[in-house]
């Protein structure tokens, strides 16, 4: 019984530091240029493409180089809502990774962290798009719009 506690207690540090590992590599700070960009799009398809890239440059070291592994830790197709200053009004998630929902708190977290995104100047009032974000288990991420695939 001793033994069964103490193997218990040594289980629950171990995960409460991986936790902890995994939150800070979940949540660094972006690195947000000087000045807020405009996007050209004209649609929702070339808005997402002007954000994806908005998130790799505000995350830059994070991002995952090259084809991503046949097994990535995790899925998210999230649905974006930006304003017409490039405020991001709402995530809605479509699908999470039910096995790993600190990567969804974390990916939430990094989006509002990088807000505001580029301004959709030709889109109205707001954009609404959709994004699958592709996470590694080191943290690393690649987004659809701009993946470069998996081996």
């Amino acid at each position: 019984m001793m033994m069964k506690q103490g193997l218990l207690a040594a289980w629950l540090a171990a995960l409460s530091v991986c936790s902890m590992a995994a939150e800070s590599v979940y949540l660094s700070a972006p690195r947000m240029p000087s000045m807020q960009r405009v996007s050209a799009a004209n649609n929702e398809r070339e808005y997402r493409l002007d954000a994806a890239r908005h998130f790799y440059d505000a995350y830059s070291p994070r991002v995952y180089k090259g084809r991503l592994p046949p097994l990535i830790h995790a899925v998210l197709v999230l649905e974006m809502t930006v304003d017409a200053n490039g405020v991001t009004k709402s995530v809605r998630v479509v699908r999470g990774p039910s096995h790993a929902p600190e990567v969804t708190a974390a990916v939430i977290e990094m989006i509002s962290r990088a807000s505001p995104l580029p301004v959709p100047a030709k889109l109205g009032d707001e954009v609404t798009y959709t994004e699958i974000w592709l996470v590694h288990k080191d943290g690393r991420f690649q987004l659809d719009a701009l993946t470069e695939g998996q081996n």
